[in-house]
């Protein structure tokens, strides 16, 4: 029998300035700062929303082990949302962040979605999306 997954629990981001991305996190996804103390004796910082967490490793700088080319901009991230979208171009429109496309009919995890897509400092691509 193949062993199965139950959930994601955490991923990681390669990022140029940690301050600034935290910056970015908390403002504009309402996400919340936490300081991890991790085995090794150091302390690090992440990000958590609901039962997530995205850890944040220094561009250069990145703990062990790390992916093989751990680089910022490399990655694409779908976060759902029970805000109607309107309401999300609005609040990125007021921070000067531009909505790259959208909304858009997509299909997520679960089923359908409409999603809008914009870009973190880093310029990793940010969707956010509400189930249809």
């Amino acid at each position: 029998m193949t062993p199965k997954l139950t959930a994601l629990d955490h991923l990681v981001l390669t990022v140029a300035d940690i301050g600034h991305t935290v910056a970015f996190y908390e403002r504009i996804l309402g996400m919340a700062r936490v300081e991890v103390h991790a085995a090794d004796g150091s302390t690090r910082t992440a990000l958590r929303f609901g039962q997530q967490k995205i850890n944040l490793h220094p561009a250069g700088r990145e703990y062990v082990p790390c992916a093989e080319r751990p680089v910022p901009c490399s990655a694409d991230l779908c976060f759902l949302s029970d805000t109607p979208l309107d309401d999300w171009m609005a609040h990125l429109g007021g921070w000067g962040i531009t909505v790259e496309q959208g909304p858009v009919a997509r299909h997520g995890a679960t089923g359908p979605i409409t999603s809008i897509y914009f870009r973190d400092p880093d310029g990793n691509l940010i969707e956010v999306a509400n189930p249809v």
